[in-house]
């Protein structure tokens, strides 16, 4: 399941890019039209941020603005960003892999294989996705 994070950090990318025309969006704005938290919220938008997805402006007419396209964004590298891996099993993690412990050999490892099996074809999905899809559907 994704976490409260990063289904927090979809809203907010989404409403970034629902509002593209007004330049900048308020965190407050974000906060109160999603019930998150302001301090969450801020903390994740600073993580987007460092990421290259978000800019920021201080001062009057501030706010954080979308520096990438909506369709640049895929779904796939904000999950990890934010949950990390996608893979349900270390051991078939394409980026954060950890052998299990239990396991005598993951050759030979039917879960292994099935779960392989299942990060293949969710990052199909996630990869060739992108905030554009989600706008899309609203």
């Amino acid at each position: 399941m994704l976490s409260k994070k990063t289904k927090y950090a979809l809203h907010a990318l989404t409403y970034l890019g629902k509002h593209r025309e007004n330049k900048t969006v308020l965190i407050q704005d974000i906060a109160e039209e999603h019930g998150i938290s302001h301090k969450f919220l801020e903390n994740i938008l600073l993580e987007l941020r460092k990421a290259g997805y978000l800019g920021s402006k201080k001062g009057k007419g501030g706010g954080y603005y979308l520096i990438k396209e909506p369709k640049e964004i895929p779904l796939s590298r904000i999950i990890r960003l934010l949950d990390g891996p996608i893979a349900l099993l270390p051991c078939v993690s394409l980026n954060y892999y950890e052998p299990c412990d239990e396991c005598k050999s993951e050759v030979q490892c039917g879960i292994n294989k099935v779960m392989a099996q299942v990060r293949d074809e969710t990052l199909k999905i996630l990869e060739n996705k992108s905030l554009q899809d989600i706008l899309d559907g609203e």
